[in-house]
């Protein structure tokens, strides 16, 4: 699997173009760094990008950016929360393993179905994480993307898929 194969696999245009402007800003580097991501790049995008940063001496995620549609799904913004802080503690544990598997292997996520329940509240729609790396080669960090819309009542179908999730190497 490459990053091609993973762009291919992702539906929404808006998603698409966050893709494209990770892989443009890694350059020759396996991954691009924070610092590599340019806001103007994706600003039609910002409302629902968020970040991470990890710590592997804590194994702790910390947020780092959230747009406005993103905020909108906690409440508050989670730049500077711990990830412990941001997620209720039964979602907490499968949230931090596969963001903690896009940066270690690294991989790129894509989920599509139920996208979050939080606050009382379901969102269905796609989501992408893609790793980043200061040195371009060790994985510290996520930045990802969700594209939602919300439902009133989540079908039976829905509930028992939850969130496909698909891997893809970093190729």
């Amino acid at each position: 699997m490459s990053f091609e194969a993973f762009e291919r696999a992702i539906v929404s245009d808006e998603l698409k173009s966050v893709a494209r402007h990770w892989n443009e800003a890694r350059g020759t580097h396996k991954m691009p760094a924070w610092v590599d991501i340019k806001p103007n790049a994706i600003a039609a995008q910002l409302p629902i990008v968020w970040a991470y940063k990890y710590d592997p001496a804590t194994d702790s995620f910390t947020g780092r950016l959230a747009g406005e549609r993103i905020t909108a799904i906690f409440g508050k913004s989670i730049r500077g929360l711990p990830m412990t802080d941001a997620y209720p503690g039964s979602e907490y544990p499968a949230l931090f393993a596969r963001t903690k598997r896009v940066v270690v292997e690294p991989a790129f996520m894509r989920g599509h179905g139920i996208v979050f329940r939080h606050l009382n509240r379901t969102g269905t729609g796609e989501r992408i994480v893609l790793p980043l790396a200061d040195n371009g080669e060790q994985g510290d960090g996520v930045i990802g993307a969700t594209e939602y819309s919300l439902t009133a009542e989540p079908t039976r179908e829905e509930l028992a898929a939850g969130e496909i999730l698909e891997w893809f190497a970093l190729g």
